[in-house]
C-alpha cells in the first residue's frame, strides 16, 4: 500500500483514531516515534512558529513546510490548506494536484473565504469547489483522501442545520471524508455523524474523549493548533517565571535533552 491507502484504512476502524498535528519538523518527528500512525499539518500552528496569524502563510510557502513534513516521517501526512490555492473550483482542483504531487496522503478544503466581512462562501460554490477537488483526486494516479470542510462554526455561524446541509452536500460531491471543525457538544458531534454515510473527523476540544467521540460516531480525531498553544503557553509561563520569580522550576518539566538528542540522531 501507498501511504494513501494506509491513511483511508485508518478511517474503517470500528473507534476513531487520533491525527495529532505537528507544527514542524521536530514535532513530526517525535509524534511519528511515539507511535501516531498519521499526522496532520496545521495552518495556524505553522503560521504561529513563524510570527505570523492564521492565514498569514501563502500557498506556496504553505506547500513547502508540507513537503518538509512528508520528506521527515514515515506514516502519511495529511495537510491543512486552509481554502487552498485560490477561490475558483479550478483552484480546488489545482490545490489537490499540487498536494499529491509533494507526497501528501491527503489534505483539507475550507469553505471560509479569509475575508471577515464575508467568512463563508456562498453554498452552491463551495459545492462547485468541493466537486472539483473531488474531480481531481479522482484523476490521480493514486489514491489520495480528500477531506471537505464546513467552517461555520470557526467563524460566528453556529448554525448546526447549515453545516449538515454543507457536509451532506459534499459527501453527494464525492469527499472522503467531512469535517465541521468548533462543534463542542458530543450531541453536536453525533448529529453531524449520523446525518452523512462517510468518514467525520471532529476537532477535539476539553470535554471530549476518544471513546466519547468513537460512540458518537467520529472516525477521525484531530488537535488542530492546540499542540502549538500549549508549547507556546509553557514558554509563556517559563519567562513569566524567570521575569517575575527569578527562578528556573519549569525546567523540571522539559523533555530531557539526552532524549530529544537521541531521537534525532537515529538514521543520520
Amino acid at each position: 500500500m501507498n501511504k494513501a491507502e494506509e491513511f483511508r484504512r485508518l478511517h474503517d476502524g470500528p473507534s476513531a483514531f487520533v491525527i495529532p498535528n505537528p507544527w514542524d519538523i521536530g514535532t513530526a518527528k517525535l509524534l511519528a516515534d511515539m507511535g501516531f500512525k498519521a499526522l496532520a499539518t496545521t495552518s495556524a500552528g505553522y503560521a504561529f512558529s513563524r510570527g505570523l496569524p492564521d492565514g498569514g502563510v501563502d500557498f506556496e510557502t504553505m506547500l513547502a513546510h508540507c513537503r518538509e513534513l512528508v520528506d521527515a516521517v514515515d506514516v502519511p501526512v495529511s495537510a491543512d490548506l486552509e481554502k487552498g490555492k485560490g477561490d475558483s473550483p479550478e483552484d480546488a482542483a489545482e490545490t489537490i494536484r499540487r498536494a499529491a504531487s509533494i507526497g501528501l496522503a491527503g489534505c483539507s478544503i475550507e469553505d471560509s473565504t479569509g475575508d471577515p466581512d464575508k467568512p463563508i462562501f456562498e453554498f452552491s460554490h463551495a459545492v462547485e469547489r468541493v466537486a472539483a477537488a473531488v474531480e481531481a483526486a479522482r484523476a490521480l494516479r493514486h489514491d489520495f483522501v480528500f477531506t471537505a470542510r464546513a467552517e461555520n462554526f470557526l467563524w460566528g455561524r453556529p448554525d448546526l442545520d447549515d453545516t449538515i446541509r454543507r457536509l451532506q452536500a459534499f459527501e453527494k460531491a464525492g469527499a472522503d471524508v467531512l469535517y465541521a471543525p468548533g462543534l463542542s457538544e458530543i450531541a453536536d458531534v453525533k448529529t453531524v455523524c449520523t446525518s452523512v454515510s462517510k468518514p467525520v473527523n471532529v476537532l477535539a476540544v476539553p470535554g471530549f474523549s476518544v471513546a466519547s467521540l468513537s460512540e458518537a460516531g467520529a472516525r477521525r480525531i484531530s488537535v488542530g493548533s492546540k499542540l502549538t498553544t500549549v508549547a507556546f503557553g509553557a514558554v509563556e509561563a517559563a519567562a513569566k517565571e524567570m521575569l517575575e520569580d527569578g527562578t528556573f522550576e519549569y525546567a523540571r518539566h522539559a523533555m530531557s535533552f539526552a532524549k530529544l538528542q537521541a531521537m534525532f540522531s537515529k538514521g543520520r
